[in-house]
């Protein structure tokens, strides 16, 4: 039995995924909790830092699963919600890292200094970036959160971490015009890998379904700028 240091809120798990971590096969916890309201999330049951009494996984029982899995998996991802609204997730991730498996993680950066703690036990995140600055209120539910992401992106970059930056591309949010600033800003910032996705409604979106997300992501001109920007750029669809 774990004790209440050890514990996580788990809204979810993924047995088996090979697009969560790139070249890993990996179980994914989909973990309770986020700070933000993004308008386009797609797990915003997720959103709530509560158990989830849905849910049929506790930690132990994913240790446990993950402990009989080894050769057929490699990797165990960490996403959400939010993993860093978890307070024992340095402690989670340790406990993985100890059956022998390679760890990702999913994040918005929002929390740097829970960041700090978890980055020397991490071996490749995936970093959620909404869009510019001035767009950052809107774009995840009213909250002020750019100066924190900046900051968890330095922390990030400097620890030698694998990582790529992606953007979910909702052009009731966003323009052109928003994602040349942000690809300009991630290329100075010395991002290698950069990722366009395309939004797809969701349910619980109830803002107008009238919008045109593919003119959005295949604009020729900030496809070529991106692509002479980074090492390694795709549109995700």
């Amino acid at each position: 039995m774990l004790s209440n240091q050890e514990e996580i809120l788990i809204g979810d798990a993924c047995p088996f995924s090979i697009v969560d971590f790139p070249d890993h096969i990996a179980a994914v916890l989909f973990l309770q909790g986020c700070p933000w309201r993004c308008p386009f999330c797609y797990n915003t049951s997720l959103q709530p830092y509560r158990e989830n009494s849905e849910s049929i996984w506790t930690f132990e029982k994913f240790l446990n699963f993950i402990a009989r899995r080894k050769g057929a998996l490699d990797a165990v991802v960490f996403s959400g919600g939010e993993p860093l609204m978890q307070k024992n997730l340095r402690v989670a991730v340790q406990k993985v890292k100890d059956l022998g498996y390679t760890v990702g993680m999913h994040t918005g950066g929002y929390d740097p200094e829970r960041l700090r703690e978890v980055l020397p036990f991490v071996d490749w995140i995936g970093l959620d970036i909404k869009g510019p600055k001035e767009k950052y209120k809107a774009l995840t539910g009213g909250f002020d959160a750019f100066d924190a992401v900046c900051e968890s992106l330095d922390l990030i970059k400097k620890s030698g971490v694998a990582f790529e930056c992606r953007t979910t591309c909702d052009p009731r949010l966003l323009e052109v015009k928003d994602l040349f600033e942000l690809g300009t800003l991630l290329k100075n910032a010395g991002v290698k890998e950069y990722y366009l996705q395309k939004y797809r409604p969701v349910e619980s979106d109830k803002r107008t379904s009238d919008f045109d997300c593919e003119a959005l992501i295949s604009d020729a001109g900030l496809i070529d700028f991106l692509h002479a920007s980074f090492e390694k750029f795709d549109v995700r669809k």
